[in-house]
């Protein structure tokens, strides 16, 4: 991925900015967020599909392969799960220096309610064969990456795809999905970066061996040079983010906050362990315990957070938030850098002119 000593976006950057989206940061304050506001990244194009005469085929290394129409998947057990995706570049603009891609802050993330049937039922109704070690997923968006003509394709290992609560979605908070979000079916697999859930799925595929695919191989890995093979990017590190709090300079953003007392809100997830604590900071130097509050449910979704802000007088501040899961993982302030710009989960920075 080529780099930027610069601060400065390309007009190609800028082409990408336009075309994909993140979530407006006021709209922390939605439990579930509405379709149009859920942060979007679409790699190639968006494909136009018939949803009458699609169908996804499930086969490769199974005892009975499987030919579904929208309603033969329809016909199965129905499941929904209020789901958090994360884009894997969240954060990557911050880097010096910057990786030239997709130029996100902080808003690339969304939580919705997801409605299909799991995909490990399909996988028992099809029968995998002993030797399938991983399930590969391909999309109807193709394009050129890294000089080479692909379809969109990434794969799970027999466990993770196996995991109940992996879906095959053809809904979004209760309605069919939207076109650029995957209609008519697509991936969704809780706690893992979204890169993972593949959008317009057109088959799945059980392997004896693990793909080698440019979005396994060449894209996602945690790296510091092209040299280096490195580790694949997985599952979400922990994040908060706040809601910022006072108006908005139309240009600029900075915030303005009239002098009194404040309620500082966000919210917080991880896809490695549950959030189990967020702490705010007003001063640059403490850390305050916020309030948590699981107003989504299950395991899967963000937790709002609240925190009383009473500042001692008028000026200029920066708040900041961090989040701890119950493994211990703890946002940085400055995280790592790599190559991809990949789980920058580094502390978010408000600041406020008190008046």
């Amino acid at each position: 991925m080529p780099l930027s000593d610069t601060r400065e976006i390309s007009l190609e950057e800028l082409q990408l900015a336009a075309r994909n989206h993140g979530l407006p940061l006021e709209a922390l304050r939605w439990p579930v967020t509405p379709a149009g506001l859920h942060y979007l990244l679409i790699h190639y194009d968006v494909p136009v599909v018939d949803a009458a005469s699609w169908r996804l085929e499930l086969g490769g290394l199974v005892e009975q392969p499987l030919s579904l129409s929208l309603d033969d998947l329809r016909a199965r057990p129905h499941a929904e799960h209020a789901v958090t995706l994360e884009c894997a570049g969240n954060g990557r603009a911050r880097l010096t220096p910057r990786p030239v891609s997709q130029p996100w802050l902080h808003e690339a993330v969304g939580t919705a309610v997801w409605g299909g049937t799991p995909l490990a039922g399909l996988l028992e109704e099809a029968g995998l064969e002993p030797d399938a070690v991983e399930v590969l997923f391909t999309g109807l968006d193709r394009g050129v990456e890294g000089g080479e003509e692909q379809a969109y394709q990434r794969s799970l290992g027999l466990h993770d795809a196996l995991m109940p609560d992996v879906l095959l979605a053809w809904e979004m908070n209760g309605e069919p999905l939207p076109p650029q979000h995957g209609a008519p079916l697509r991936l969704v697999v809780p706690g893992w970066y979204g890169m993972t859930s593949v959008k317009w799925l057109a088959s799945v595929e059980a392997i004896g061996e693990p793909f080698r695919g440019y979005q396994m191989t060449a894209a996602y890995r945690y790296r510091d040079d092209e040299d280096e093979e490195g580790e694949p990017v997985t599952r979400i590190h922990p994040r908060a983010l706040m809601a910022p709090p006072g108006i908005p300079d139309f240009f600029t953003r900075a915030r303005t906050v009239p002098l009194g007392p404040v309620q500082l809100d966000g919210r917080a997830w991880s896809g490695l362990a549950p959030v189990v604590a967020v702490e705010v900071s007003t001063d640059g130097e403490t850390w305050d315990g916020a309030q948590l509050e699981r107003d989504v449910g299950g395991r899967w979704s963000w937790c709002r957070w609240t925190f009383g802000w009473d500042p001692p007088g008028p000026g200029d501040y920066v708040l900041r938030c961090r989040a701890r899961d119950e493994d211990g993982n703890v946002q940085p302030d400055d995280p790592p850098w790599n190559l991809g710009g990949y789980a920058v989960n580094g502390v978010q920075r408000v600041p406020v002119s008190v008046r």
